[in-house]
């Protein structure tokens, strides 16, 4: 692509780089010169004027623009039409955007008249939200560029995971001094969470916090949900401690202990023989702020798989806001109080 100023005689079919402006003549950004406006021009005394001249092999700003946006484009992904050189890339549903930051970086590295900029992965998102932008930055590209950028870009690798309505099971383990109160708003909490996502609590079942009577409450539910979350009346300290030991004592196995996020430690990531996932809810999960259990239970609902190494990279980023109900604020943090 040629650029820079030509006589007004020459400008025939170039893009105007800069606005014009003289007399009854206002040329934006972008238009395209014709015949008429070379003639308009010369008769207001302009002599030459910056633009933009395509040559063999490029691609027009919004035709670049918007190959590479189809390109990348997944399930759940609508695409605006171009303008400017940049398209723009809306969830078409609620759910999870699913992307590969390291994609996103390789394509940005190709070339930089070529740039992409997402939402953060793993982010939830609703219909209708952008989720990306593909901007060219100059006029046009030059086609190879742009065929880099596409197969940097494979097919169809950004996507929405959509959430599905899942029956989602809850077991409350019962210790002398738990107030019943607190039962009661952690599934009033939970059932908000769920809300959005399109699920809800399909059974809830109170035991003792005692591992046979648990791994018994954990069978019997199997059957009637597609998710089970089991909130300890005491936080789980160990692989060994109640709720992990009942867990396999109902025939289950333990895929993830801990999480590198804060408010979240103390997560317990599970499964039965049947691949229902069993979620042992951190203490932070009983409130409605952000915290690690957000993280799994969203990409579970949204059928994302979680495993222990996809846990493990979830400290950049995983450090939350403070809460009131922590025992032991962070040194320095002023607490901010939890919506009642």
């Amino acid at each position: 692509m040629k650029f820079g100023p030509v006589a007004v005689a020459d400008s025939l079919g170039g893009i105007v780089a800069h606005a014009v402006k003289r007399d009854s003549i206002l040329m934006k950004k972008g238009d395209v010169v014709s015949q008429s406006a070379i003639a308009a021009l010369i008769a207001a005394g302009v002599t030459d004027i910056i633009v933009a001249q395509l040559e063999p092999g490029d691609v027009g700003e919004d035709a670049a623009a918007l190959a590479l946006a189809q390109a990348l484009s997944g399930e759940g992904i609508r695409i605006d039409q171009p303008f400017t050189g940049r398209a723009n890339l809306f969830a078409a549903q609620g759910g999870v955007l699913v992307l590969e930051a390291s994609q996103i970086d390789a394509i940005n590295a190709v070339d930089e008249r070529i740039t992409l900029a997402t939402l953060p992965g793993m982010r939830v998102v609703v219909g209708g939200e952008m989720v990306a932008t593909v901007k060219i930055i100059p006029f046009a590209v030059p086609q190879s560029a742009l065929a880099a950028a596409m197969a940097a870009a494979g097919s169809g690798q950004l996507r929405i995971a959509a959430f599905r309505p899942l029956r989602v099971g809850v077991i409350s383990t019962l210790l002398p001094g738990l107030k019943p109160s607190v039962i009661d708003k952690t599934l009033r909490v939970l059932g908000e969470r769920l809300a959005p996502m399109r699920c809800s609590i399909a059974a809830h079942v109170k035991v003792a916090h005692e591992t046979a009577a648990l791994a018994e409450a954990i069978a019997a539910l199997a059957g009637s949900c597609d998710l089970m979350v089991v909130f300890g009346a005491s936080a789980i300290t160990d692989r060994r401690d109640v709720i992990p030991a009942a867990l396999e004592m109902a025939g289950g196995q333990i895929d993830h202990f801990g999480m590198p996020v804060d408010p979240g430690n103390l997560l317990l990531l599970g499964h039965l023989p049947s691949s229902l996932v069993v979620l042992g809810a951190p203490g932070c999960a009983r409130s409605p702020r952000e915290n690690g259990f957000d993280f799994v239970l969203q990409r579970l609902i949204a059928g994302v798989p979680v495993t222990g190494s996809d846990i493990k990279r979830m400290g950049a980023g995983g450090l939350l806001m403070e809460i009131i109900s922590r025992p032991q604020p962070r040194e320095g943090v002023v607490p901010r109080q939890i919506d009642a």
